[in-house]
């Protein structure tokens, strides 16, 4: 059954442990799950757990039927939602807006406050990035839509969201979100992010956090607004990732 749903959506099956980089795939993944991973893996840094989070997230909020639309902060090339436009194809589903908000021409500057966990200063990789003329983890709009429209997703569903998240939120942001996934890695733009969208994410909505564990700065913003705000039951879905359920 999973591989005539696999197949359905025009993914192809391969054997877990195929995939460069990764070893194996965890034993309880289905062959949807490698499938999907296998289709968005090279338009994602994310592991094969916190895609198979975004796509569980999704079979729970249509199982639920819980409305919204689904919003990301943070998007390189599109390959966490191009596994959510996936997973709503194999639902049956096409009616959800997603909303990507990105600069879509790299990482905007860090702060003192973002540092990884193994301690290195985000603004010191800043500056290496920018002496050597490169951007950090780059990729244009018309690549991200070149991806995202690859699911057969309808892209008048879709709405880009250019700039940096402190520009265009809260004047972009879709009145009811059932699926808000935060991947902007700074103390900022995560801060900025949950005070002007969580609020706008439905109760039984799902939030999921990329950088809690990465990035010192992320954990503080997150950290900071739940200890203002109500407590929040953050489930842990590798090193880095975090997702939580809104009552």
């Amino acid at each position: 059954m999973a591989r005539r749903a696999a197949g359905a959506i025009g993914l192809e099956i391969r054997k877990a442990g195929s995939t460069a980089g990764f070893n194996s795939y965890p034993p309880d993944f289905n062959e949807t799950d490698i499938a999907i991973y296998e289709k968005v893996r090279d338009y994602t840094y994310t592991s094969p757990e916190r895609v198979y989070a975004v796509c569980n997230a999704i079979r729970y909020l249509s199982a639920r039927k819980i409305d919204g639309d689904i919003a990301e902060c943070g998007v390189w090339r599109g390959g966490s939602m191009m596994a959510a436009m996936l997973t709503l194809l194999e639902t049956g589903s096409r009616e959800r807006r997603f909303f990507l908000y990105d600069t879509f021409e790299g990482m905007t500057e860090p702060t003192a406050n973002d540092v990884s966990i193994a301690g290195r200063k985000a603004q010191s990789l800043f500056s290496e990035k920018q002496q050597r003329q490169e951007a950090w983890v780059a990729a244009s709009e018309e690549d991200v839509r070149r991806n995202v429209a690859s699911t057969g997703y309808p892209m008048s569903q879709v709405r880009f969201c250019k700039g940096k998240v402190e520009e265009t939120l809260p004047a972009r942001a879709p009145e009811k979100i059932a699926l808000l996934r935060l991947d902007t890695d700074w103390y900022e733009s995560t801060r900025h992010e949950l005070e002007h969208l969580y609020d706008r994410l439905v109760p039984g909505g799902i939030l999921i956090i990329d950088d809690y564990g990465e990035w010192l700065g992320a954990r503080q913003a997150v950290d900071e607004f739940f200890a203002k705000t109500q407590p929040l039951l953050l489930n842990r879905i590798d090193y880095t990732g975090r997702i939580a359920v809104k009552a």
